[in-house]
């Protein structure tokens, strides 16, 4: 890994897609631990759930459905503190066991309206997974019920996280120099 440049930015090397795929690996495995004998609906939150979407698939032992929510709340490096909703909730989830996928929890503010947002159809349960939080950032009292790993309040790329919309594809994870 060496330092790579988004748009203006510079950022370097922070953790390797090996580090990831085990935190994802361990998330899954503590998921189907809890959730063996239902078949919970994932939702993944668009774009930056992408790649983890996919790797938690293929940990994940058991049974399953997916399906996608899309809401946008970052502009360039920070949140905006509006969370838009692009697309919403397409599946029926009335008594399901509904576990919410996001890349990274910062500020909360993306999980309360997540939250809001599932709670209207129904479901038995709402969990939430997240690769990454930002404890010293998170103020919010929704529970992170799995998380992959605890980082510091900087800013990253990679793995699907994004500089406006670059480095998504990346299979590291980068900070910000």
């Amino acid at each position: 890994m060496q330092e790579i440049t988004l748009h203006d930015k510079t950022f370097v090397p922070f953790i390797s897609g090996a580090t990831l795929d085990s935190a994802i690996k361990a998330m899954a495995d503590k998921i189907y631990a809890q959730h063996q004998d239902t078949i919970p609906m994932f939702i993944g939150v668009l774009n930056g759930s992408i790649m983890i979407m996919s790797d938690l698939m293929k940990h994940y032992k058991g049974n399953c459905e997916i399906s996608f929510v899309k809401i946008s709340s970052y502009e360039g490096l920070t949140s905006t503190n509006n969370i838009k909703e692009i697309l919403g909730v397409i599946v029926d989830i009335k008594d399901r066991d509904v576990i919410v996928i996001e890349d990274i929890v910062d500020t909360g503010n993306t999980i309360v309206a997540l939250k809001e947002m599932i709670e209207k159809h129904q479901p038995k349960s709402v969990k939430f997974a997240s690769l990454f939080l930002k404890p010293e950032a998170y103020k919010k009292q929704v529970v992170i019920d799995y998380v992959g790993m605890e980082i510091p309040n900087k800013f990253i790329v990679g793995f699907g996280l994004d500089y406006d919309e670059l480095g998504r594809n990346l299979p590291d994870v980068y900070q910000l120099k």
